[in-house]
């Protein structure tokens, strides 16, 4: 059947009743031979803007992409569509390139994916000028500029084409674009009075939420994933290692999840990549090397460990999230530190201009992060386009008003502890020094002396961190070499008393209410994760399997029971003498350090009533946002049962003592009937009480 229009080629080859905002006047103007520029939310749509005019075109359409994981699933969605296309690229050998270039000069090609590469070869060039070209597609066109996020020289190379092929149309793409930025695209490119496209820079399917890390953030990330359960999703990491960590984390968690980094080898990432696209793993790890080579449409979440580069990577990165218009979920964790890492990569950069830029759009993606505006209106502010804030789609805009807390004297407390330390080091120094720790370095460098020595041990590390990263950021402190602490001038009024530090209630809260739920819920978890990080030392060193040296069951034993000699080790299941010769000192000893470490909180430990299915089911019920009374029509129990596994679970450190609050709120007594009550409680005898009930009664009937 020959297609002659647009509106069937939608219809017959997409499968799409109408165009989506945008799409049909870029194919209009494709069809006129115009240079375009478009700027187009991730999941707008710009593939079919240039697929579907080539359908109405004699010749091939070149395509320039910067991935090839990218290609190849354009190539396979096209080809499954039966449209002819193919790729000429490294991943593919000589033979099979040959042969594509063959395809390519006898016309039997709709598309030729290239990298930008294949540009600075006159050969290559050479080749394209001897065949029909439709236009010339360049997607990801932000690596042009310089100003952009993700420069790339080999871009640069592209203005060859309107030099080589200057009757040919050129139609660029991207997702990410300052009005800067697409300036520098337009002029780099040497388009001729394009058509520019741009979108508003909004993504109302969206649900973004920030908070401050707590340690690693390994505990914020499980909880998040168990309010968003069987969602599949990428979450970014800083480094490989963290991704590596991670993601064996969420594996013990049971959480289908694998990490992907440019440490690994091709096999390794296409298995990856592969296992991910066709849905056997929910969960990849990443560096930025999973960047832009995802088109995987239901990705239903996107979490960040620490902070972005950029707002662009940012904004690309969160992109991948709900392609197919579907309610999707962004988390970010982040802390003042990130901020400093970054800077050091921006600072090893060679060229002294991009340092500078680097450095703003840096100190933007922290103020993003700190900030208690609407962050869709940011990140379109930041792009220079307005839009009305959100209401519903930001934790900023949902938690409604936040009251200011006073922490002046507090940090005058962390001022007075640096400068006490002779301003000579870093956060978690002075915040031991204000706990009162008995840190082996803290204590040759005799800073137990000091007057302010336990001075704040009334507040957990935190809070005191995001006491810190306030005063950073209003640069009272200034981060000097190697993290150290310096004074500035305001930060010296504020330790004389002369200026006030006010803080959000809900940053300072955040920190405090974070550490608790993580240390309610992981106390446990925290001494097996000792062992199990000992029993991953042991079998690297040993090169075997960890479990091979002791299984999870034997080790979560460790952790409950402590033992400190052998035959207390022996007693426990998957222990024998064998095992006990080869790790059985080893283990003895991290045992005797946890006893140590850990006593008075394990002194005061009482032990627990057995954490069975059924308060487990409650748990799992509680963690789905069930109100206590649902729960009761759920599972088909009375109140007061309900009552009690939330007491139990609260007694595991399953939930926390404010969750247990939260739960109980909307059952409490009303005031004056709990006063009555009190009262009548006073009395010697129920049958006194009962008597009051029953006048009570008989006064209300003749009344």
């Amino acid at each position: 059947m020959m297609l002659t229009n647009k509106y069937q080629i939608l219809k017959d080859i997409f499968g799409h009743d109408k165009f989506r905002s945008f799409q049909e006047e870029v194919v209009d103007s494709i069809l006129a031979n115009e240079d375009v520029l478009t700027i187009l939310p991730t999941g707008g749509g710009k593939s079919l803007c240039y697929q579907l005019p080539t359908l109405l075109m004699d010749g091939t359409t070149v395509v320039i992409s910067p991935l090839i994981a990218l290609m190849q699933d354009q190539i396979k969605a096209l080809n499954d569509l039966s449209i002819s296309a193919e790729m000429i690229s490294s991943a593919t050998s000589n033979d099979e390139n040959s042969f594509t270039l063959q395809k390519l000069l006898n016309g039997e090609l709709k598309f030729i994916y290239v990298a930008p590469e294949r540009f600075s070869s006159n050969e290559f060039v050479s080749v394209l000028q001897r065949i029909n070209i439709n236009y010339f597609v360049i997607d990801e066109a932000h690596c042009v500029s310089a100003w952009g996020h993700e420069f790339r020289a080999e871009y640069r190379n592209l203005d060859r084409l309107k030099r080589f092929f200057p009757n040919t149309a050129i139609c660029a793409f991207t997702a990410t674009a300052t009005k800067k930025v697409e300036t520098d695209i337009v002029q780099s490119l040497n388009l001729q009075n394009p058509k520019i496209f741009r979108a508003k820079t909004v993504r109302d399917n969206l649900d973004i939420k920030c908070e401050p890390r707590i340690d690693n953030g390994k505990t914020q990330i499980l909880n998040f994933l168990k309010i968003h359960k069987g969602l599949c999703g990428i979450i970014y990491t800083f480094t490989r290692k963290e991704a590596e960590s991670i993601a064996e984390f969420l594996s013990e968690n049971n959480y289908s999840a694998k990490a992907y980094h440019a440490g690994l080898n091709n096999d390794r990432k296409n298995e990856v990549f592969n296992d991910f696209v066709y849905e056997k793993i929910d969960i990849v790890v990443a560096t930025i090397a999973f960047g832009m080579g995802i088109d995987k449409s239901n990705i239903r979440f996107v979490i960040h460990t620490s902070l972005p580069k950029t707002l662009e990577n940012y904004y690309q990165e969160i992109g991948r999230a709900g392609r197919d218009g579907e309610m999707s979920y962004v988390y970010m964790l982040y802390s003042k530190s990130d901020e400093v890492r970054r800077k050091i990569q921006i600072e090893e950069a060679i060229d002294d201009g991009y340092k500078q830029t680097g450095l703003d759009k840096l100190e933007f993606m922290y103020r993003y992060c700190v900030s208690n505006n609407c962050r869709h209106k940011m990140i379109a502010g930041y792009f220079e386009d307005e839009i009305e804030a959100c209401k519903t789609l930001c934790d900023n805009c949902t938690k409604g008003e936040v009251k200011q807390v006073d922490v002046s004297v507090d940090a005058q407390k962390l001022l007075s502890a640096i400068y006490r330390s002779e301003q000579r080091f870093g956060l978690n120094h002075i915040i031991d020094i204000l706990r009162g720790s008995k840190n082996q370095k803290l204590l040759e460098f005799g800073h137990d002396k000091l007057s302010v020595y336990n001075l704040g041990a009334d507040k957990s590390k935190n809070e005191w961190i995001a006491i810190a990263d306030k005063l950073i950021d209003i640069q009272a402190l200034v981060l000097g070499e190697f993290r150290v602490l310096k004074i500035s001038n305001l930060g010296l009024e504020i330790l004389k008393g002369k200026e006030k530090l006010l803080i959000d209630s809900d940053k300072l809260g955040i920190a405090s209410k974070i550490q608790e739920e993580e240390m309610q819920l992981s106390f446990d978890e925290l001494i097996y994760e000792r062992f199990r990080t000992l029993r991953r030392e042991i079998a690297l060193e040993n090169e075997v399997p960890a479990y091979v040296i002791f299984g999870d069951k034997t080790l979560k034993e460790f952790a409950v029971k402590l033992p400190i000699t052998k035959e207390q080790m022996l007693d426990i299941n998957g222990v024998g003498l064998v095992k006990f010769d080869k790790y059985g000192e080893t283990f003895l000893n991290l045992s005797k350090e946890i006893k140590d470490e850990f006593k008075e909180k394990l002194e005061n430990k009482e032990p627990l009533k057995k954490l069975t299915k059924t308060y487990l089911e409650t748990f799992d019920l509680l963690n789905e946002g069930k109100s206590v009374e649902e729960i009761t029509q759920i599972r088909d129990l009375g109140l007061t049962s309900v009552l009690s596994h939330i007491s139990v679970l609260a007694d595991h450190e399953k939930i926390s003592k404010d969750k247990k609050e939260e739960l109980l709120k909307p059952l409490e007594i009303p005031q004056n009937i709990s006063d009555w009550i009190e009262e009548g409680l006073k009395l010697d005898s129920f049958k006194e009480l009962r008597q009051y009930l029953y006048l009570y009664e008989y006064l209300k009937k003749e009344s």
